[in-house]
């Protein structure tokens, strides 16, 4: 029997969800920081099997929005609870149900897609605690399944996928076997670009970053990708940090998004960057939509 279909991992910010998908997939697709809020677009993740094809959803945490941005990413999160065949909601192992883990219980009700807990971090707590936590959602909602795992480690991950196969539909393959996301090569860059801004920079300037590829040509002959990236920010200030002394926090962004672009695309990688104002872009609905993120 063969089965397929779509899986959305969901929780608040910062629980190991992008981690859990590049567990799976045994590769990096999703960005991943120690930053809260690192993932903004909905990423397709897609792992095949002999009996399956699971396609996976990774979203943005669902949170409080406070901004047009915020909120943004969480549509891109709640709009997941009707597209899903399976819904993943992702915890800390260890941990309190908090008021972000209530928010989403709480858009959970009177939804009938099945839906697993999965229990992350495992590898980072004593199993003792694992108990009262389940407990304390049990009560909270009627989980088809509750799975620990380590996404870190691949901890509980093949009995995930296991107990996942049960509960997906018969169903053909959606995607070619040697496809593992739809996502754009140009989103793929532009993530990875922004992985090293969130990684190098502080306070609000992560945050008011917006990465937009201008231009991305192969030279297939020589092995080579070209490509042309503008990274926008809200102030003069920020672009100034940005740039760093004499280009200095640039070029260590550009070097260190080369390197994992030359891993993912298996070519040498010429990579410009430049920075932009746009102000107070994070609030404008258009400047949203031109940069992918559509409320």
């Amino acid at each position: 029997m063969f089965k397929s279909g779509f899986i959305g991992i969901i929780g608040r910010p910062n629980v190991g969800k992008s981690t859990l998908l590049n567990g799976i997939l045994g590769e990096k697709l999703a960005i991943i920081t120690s930053k809260p809020q690192t993932t903004r677009n909905r990423i397709l993740g897609i792992f095949n099997r002999e009996d399956a094809q699971f396609v996976f959803v990774d979203t943005p945490g669902i949170h409080s929005p406070r901004t047009p941005l915020n909120r943004a990413m969480v549509r891109a999160a709640t709009d997941t609870f009707a597209d899903s065949d399976v819904l993943l909601l992702v915890v800390e192992a260890g941990q309190e149900i908090g008021p972000d883990d209530r928010l989403i219980l709480e858009s959970l009700q009177g939804n009938a897609t099945p839906k697993f807990l999965v229990l992350n971090k495992i590898d980072l707590i004593r199993r003792e605690q694992l108990l009262p936590q389940m407990e304390a959602f049990r009560h909270r909602h009627p989980f088809a399944e509750m799975i620990p795992v380590s996404a870190l480690t691949g901890e509980g991950i093949p009995l995930l996928l296991d107990e996942l196969w049960k509960y997906l539909p018969e169903g053909p393959r959606y995607f070619p076997e040697e496809m593992m996301t739809d996502s754009s090569e140009r989103f793929v860059a532009a993530e990875m670009i922004r992985e090293k801004i969130l990684l190098l920079t502080h306070k609000e300037i992560p945050y008011s970053a917006a990465v937009v590829v201008d231009s991305f040509k192969e030279d297939e002959a020589k092995n080579l990708i070209r490509i042309s990236a503008t990274i926008n920010v809200e102030k003069e200030s920020q672009k100034g940090i940005l740039i760093g002394k004499k280009g200095s926090m640039l070029k260590e962004i550009g070097s260190r998004a080369r390197v994992d672009m030359e891993k993912f695309f298996a070519a040498r990688i010429f990579l410009e960057l430049f920075v932009r104002v746009r102000k107070d872009w994070t609030k404008d609905a258009k400047r949203l939509r031109e940069f992918g993120y559509s409320e």
